[in-house]
């Protein structure tokens, strides 16, 4: 089991057999492309319909939770002196989306109630790469130990 958003979000799209390493936050040094960085906590907010009794100290709060999922290509492969081929994997980033809106995260630490994709954000290419960045929004239980200090 995951023991974090990020955790749970690389375990499901390394399950996808895409052979893209995912990385928290950000690749290792030197990482060739393609590869995937998710961001979790991006921002984190109160799910109106899914609390309970205020009144209850011990009610679960559910939360809604937004992370970033992206992928990074190089945009062309040199082929000649002056010629270069697109080696972009084209509909690579919705795939990922595809098997992320609306499945389980099985290996969250807490419960999670729901997974949507709201959107995806295409970069322009900078130093011959390109990025894609998918919104992920998922509906969860706020753990204890996420608000208790160690």
């Amino acid at each position: 089991m995951a023991a974090t958003t990020s955790g749970a979000l690389k375990a499901r799209i390394e399950s996808l057999g895409l052979n893209l390493p995912v990385f928290r936050d950000g690749p290792r040094e030197g990482q060739a492309c393609p590869f995937v960085v998710v961001t979790e906590a991006v921002s984190i907010g109160m799910d109106s319909r899914g609390n309970g009794d205020y009144g209850d100290p011990d009610a679960g709060l559910a939360i809604v939770e937004t992370a970033t999922v992206d992928l990074v290509q190089n945009a062309r492969a040199k082929t000649g002196a002056a010629t270069a081929a697109n080696v972009e994997r084209y509909g690579l980033a919705e795939t990922i989306a595809h098997h992320l809106h609306g499945r389980p995260l099985p290996a969250h630490p807490a419960r999670v109630t729901a997974v949507r994709v709201t959107d995806l954000d295409r970069f322009p290419i900078k130093d011959n790469r390109t990025r894609t960045s998918i919104t992920v929004v998922i509906h969860r239980q706020l753990l204890a130990s996420e608000v208790t200090p160690a």
